[in-house]
C-alpha cells in the first residue's frame, strides 16, 4: 500500500507506459579506443573497463585522455548520454551503466551509449534495478565472455511516466532521482562510517598484538617451530574432487574449508599453516589457524600438534603476526616448505607467560571478531535495504508491458 499510494501521488493520475528502449532513443556503438591509446593530456575518453573499476552510477570527467587526432575517428558521447558497459564475465555486470554528465568525450569498444531525451540518471537507475536485471537474463549471450547485443538491448522495456507530456514526465523522473541521490548518499555515507570503523578495530588489534608478541633482546629464548610442534605433515591424504565421497567432516586446505566428506584423519586440536598459495604472501586471511575434532586435510596445508591449548594458539598468534616472506620460495607459485617451516624462530617465554598472552588475545580477539562479522553484515544490510527502496521507487502501479 506505501508504494502504490507514493507513486500514485507521484504519478497524481499520469499513466506509465513501458516502451522498448530502441523506441525511447538510440543506441550507438562505440569503437576502437584501446588502453594503450590514452595519453596524460587530450581529449578526454572512456574505456569500457573503467565502467566497472573507477566510476558510479554518474561522472562529469573522465581519468584518462586520448590524442585530439585519434578523438576525430573515434564514436563521442555527449552530455547526458548513458554509456552502457555491455560486456563481462559474469552476467551481473553486463550492461553496467553509467550516466555522463560531463562535456564530449570518446568511447571505447565493448560500450554503447544510449542518446534519448529522458533524465539521464533516472535510466541509470533503472539499469540497477531488479527489474531492469530479470529482463536482460534473457538476452545475455556467450560462454566465457557474456554481453548483450545491441539489437536485444534495443528490446528491453522501460517505464516512462506521463509519455504524452514530456514536461511532466521529466518533473516525475526527477524527483525520482532526487529521492533516490538522497539515499544513495546516506547509504554511502553510512557505509564508509562502518567501513572505517571496522579498519580501526582490525588495526588496533592488529596494534595491541605485535605489543604482546614482542620482546627485548634477551628478554626470552628463541626456539625454531620445528622444536614446539611435532609436524604430521606425514598424515595428509589429498583427495581430488571427483573422489570425494561427501559427507560432514570439514576438508581443509591452505586457507580454510575446502570441502566436506565423508571420513577423517585426524580427531584432535590441531594447527594448520599454508604450505602454498598467493596468500602467503598476500596475507588477506591468516595463514595459521586452528582446527578441532573430526578432520581430512589436504597436502596444501602443514599440519602441527602442540602439548597445551596455549602452545597452539600461542604459536597461531605469533605466525599470523610476523613477516614470513624470507621463509617463503617461489614467486609465481609462493611455498612454504616443511624444512622452513620447522626452521621459524619463535619467541618462547614461560607456560606461564603464554597462558597470560593468549588468554589476553583470546579475550581481544572476540570481541574484535564479532565486530569484524557484525560489521560486514550491516554494511551488506544497508545495501540490501538501499536496494530494496531503490527497486521500490522504480515499481509502477499497472505494469502492463509490452510483448518485447
Amino acid at each position: 500500500m506505501i508504494k502504490l499510494s507514493f507513486m500514485e501521488n507521484l504519478l497524481n493520475g499520469a499513466e506509465v507506459e513501458w516502451k522498448p528502449l530502441g523506441e525511447v532513443g538510440e543506441i550507438i556503438r562505440g569503437n576502437g579506443l584501446q588502453k594503450k591509446d590514452f595519453v596524460e593530456i587530450g581529449f578526454p575518453a572512456i574505456h569500457y573497463g573503467q565502467i566497472y573499476t573507477k566510476y558510479g552510477l554518474s561522472a562529469d570527467k573522465t581519468f584518462t585522455f586520448v590524442s585530439a587526432e585519434l578523438a576525430t575517428r573515434l564514436r563521442k558521447a555527449n552530455k547526458n548520454d548513458l554509456l552502457l558497459a555491455t560486456t563481462s564475465e559474469n552476467d551481473e555486470d553486463v550492461v553496467k551503466p553509467l550516466a555522463w554528465l560531463g562535456e564530449e568525450t570518446v568511447i571505447s569498444g565493448d560500450m554503447m551509449l544510449f542518446r534519448h531525451e529522458q533524465n539521464v540518471k533516472f535510466l541509470a537507475y533503472f539499469f540497477q534495478s531488479a527489474e531492469f536485471q530479470t529482463q536482460k537474463k534473457s538476452y545475455i549471450t556467450g560462454i566465457k565472455v557474456r554481453r548483450v547485443s545491441k539489437d536485444n538491448l534495443a528490446k528491453i522495456l522501460v517505464p516512462i511516466p506521463c509519455p504524452e507530456d514530456p514536461k511532466k514526465s521529466l518533473e516525475i523522473q526527477a524527483e525520482i532521482v532526487r529521492i533516490l541521490d538522497a539515499f544513495t548518499k546516506l547509504t554511502t555515507e553510512l557505509t564508509t562510517e562502518l567501513t572505517t570503523e571496522l579498519n580501526a578495530r582490525k588495526k588496533q588489534y592488529n596494534c595491541y598484538r605485535d605489543q604482546l608478541l614482542s620482546f627485548e633482546e634477551g628478554e626470552v629464548e628463541w626456539k625454531v617451530l620445528g622444536d614446539l610442534a611435532e609436524n604430521l605433515d606425514s598424515k595428509r591424504k589429498p583427495i581430488t574432487s571427483g573422489l570425494r565421497e561427501p559427507g560432514d567432516i570439514p576438508y581443509y586446505g591452505a586457507s580454510g574449508i575446502v570441502d566436506y566428506v565423508k571420513d577423517y584423519i585426524f580427531d584432535e586440536d590441531l594447527l594448520l599453516v599454508s604450505e602454498d598459495g598467493a596468500n602467503l604472501l598476500a596475507r588477506s586471511t591468516p595463514i595459521a589457524f586452528s582446527i578441532s575434532g573430526k578432520t581430512w586435510v589436504n597436502n596444501h596445508a602443514h599440519v602441527l600438534k602442540f602439548e597445551t591449548y596455549a602452545e597452539r594458539r600461542y604459536v597461531e598468534f605469533y605466525l599470523n603476526s610476523i613477516d614470513l616472506t624470507p621463509y617463503i620460495s617461489g614467486a609465481a607459485q609462493p611455498k612454504l616448505n616443511k624444512k622452513n617451516l620447522n626452521g621459524i624462530r619463535i619467541p618462547n617465554p614461560s607456560p606461564e607467560e603464554k597462558v597470560r598472552i593468549v588468554a589476553i588475545l583470546d579475550k581481544f580477539h572476540a570481541l574484535t571478531g564479532s565486530i569484524k562479522e557484525g560489521l560486514p553484515r550491516e554494511i551488506k544490510l544497508r545495501q540490501k535495504q538501499y536496494e530494496y527502496y531503490r527497486d521500490l521507487l522504480l515499481s509502477f502501479p499497472n505494469q502492463e508491458k509490452l510483448t518485447a
